[in-house]
């Protein structure tokens, strides 16, 4: 749980940052924002959590 709080605050960090930089306008942040709740409640999510959670514990195993 702690890996997944930490993701999302750095993922929403970088939004906001690459927002505010110009980098990312508004309104393609917030499809992409609206994508992604809509993509977490289909058949797909749980391969997702899993590939994020595999790609954690193989990154922890490294350092």
């Amino acid at each position: 749980m702690a890996l997944t709080i930490s993701l999302v605050f750095f993922a929403g960090f970088l939004v906001v940052v690459l927002v505010r930089t110009g980098y990312l306008r508004l309104w393609p942040a917030l499809a992409a924002v609206l994508f992604g709740f809509s993509l977490a409640s289909t058949g797909i999510a749980p391969a997702i959590n899993g590939a994020i959670s595999g790609i954690a514990g193989w990154i922890s195993t490294l350092g």
